[in-house]
């Protein structure tokens, strides 16, 4: 892939928003007042995903007054992946920018991670180097995230949460997104081939609102980093995780079978005196229904890459939108 040219590609803002009707107008009118500035054609595509303030009527506000400003109202509230995704499905641009709709994020970074991608990057992370959030619930669980998903996918980032991240189109566009995976799109992107950067960006306290996140979100970034690991490495052939394991347990049961028949035929000791039997007839059964387990999930996975994909959100309607 050639990325050493610069980029001076057209532009679309995606803001997902949640109960966020005091940040959308200020929030625009500086992303606006930005973008005007860069010179490039740009386009604002706002997600209101089933809100259930006034954030969808403020939105209107703003696209009514400029056209450069879209909306796209989910049916209801899917979550922020799913509004991602559907930001990325509608967008025009050359270069696609995530934003979060609480005004955290500052816009006039924006311009830094366009310079940074016409460095040759494919992918700009924003890191918030200076982050205006409680310690112990938003930053000390963060580092914690971060510090196991670089360690566990290879991508190392400071800041997988930050949702201010800049992309060239043809590196995000092939990527769908399921269940709350909207974080680890620069780990799919460098699974593409792209060049991955991350610098510093400005990070706001938040001024109207609540935060929608607390530390429930912990359990959720493990167990799907599990899930991004295993797409990584195992999508394709899942037999061999499975299989594996299954083989694993079979040898487990042939030694504890062979180990309960030694202390009967040796030792005299009878079955009903030790757990080896019972050990035996379990990882036995494990390790069956394991490679059982592997051939269907390779059943399914040839399932998915043979049919269409399906979308995971519903739009309720649109504005400004071809």
């Amino acid at each position: 892939m050639e990325t050493s040219r610069p980029y001076e590609g057209s532009l679309s803002i995606i803001v997902p928003l949640f109960n966020e009707q005091d940040n959308v107008a200020p929030l625009c009118g500086d992303l606006l007042a930005v973008l005007t500035q860069i010179g490039r054609s740009f386009e604002i595509i706002l997600i209101n995903d089933g809100s259930s303030d006034g954030t969808e009527q403020a939105a209107l506000g703003v696209t009514e007054s400029d056209k450069r400003v879209k909306l796209i109202s989910l049916l209801r509230n899917f979550g922020q992946t799913a509004a991602v995704m559907a930001g990325i499905d509608h967008a025009k641009g050359d270069i696609i920018i995530t934003i979060d709709g609480d005004q955290q994020n500052d816009p006039r970074d924006v311009p830094l991670l366009l310079a940074k991608l016409d460095e040759g990057f494919d992918v700009v992370s924003g890191w918030r180097k200076d982050r205006k959030d409680r310690a112990v619930t938003k930053k000390l669980p963060s580092f914690v995230a971060n510090k196991v998903i670089s360690w566990i996918s290879g991508v190392h980032l400071r800041d997988y949460g930050c949702t201010l991240k800049a992309y060239r189109r043809e590196v995000i566009k092939g990527i769908r997104l399921y269940g709350e995976m909207h974080r680890f799109v620069p780990i799919y992107c460098t699974w593409q081939g792209g060049k991955v950067a991350e610098i510093p960006v400005r990070h706001n306290a938040r001024m109207h609102g609540k935060s929608n996140y607390g530390l429930e979100r912990i359990l959720k970034v493990v167990l799907d980093i599990v899930v991004v690991t295993f797409l990584d490495k195992y999508a394709t052939r899942p037999i061999h995780l499975f299989g594996i394991f299954g083989l694993f347990t079979l040898l487990l049961g042939v030694i504890a079978g062979a180990g309960a028949l030694y202390f009967k035929f040796v030792d005299g000791i009878h079955f009903i005196r030790t757990p080896l039997p019972l050990l035996a007839v379990f990882c036995f059964v494990t390790g069956i229904m394991s490679i059982l387990l592997g051939l269907l999930a390779e059943l399914v996975m040839r399932t998915y890459f043979e049919s269409q994909a399906k979308s995971v959100y519903l739009v309720r309607s649109r504005q400004n939108l071809d």
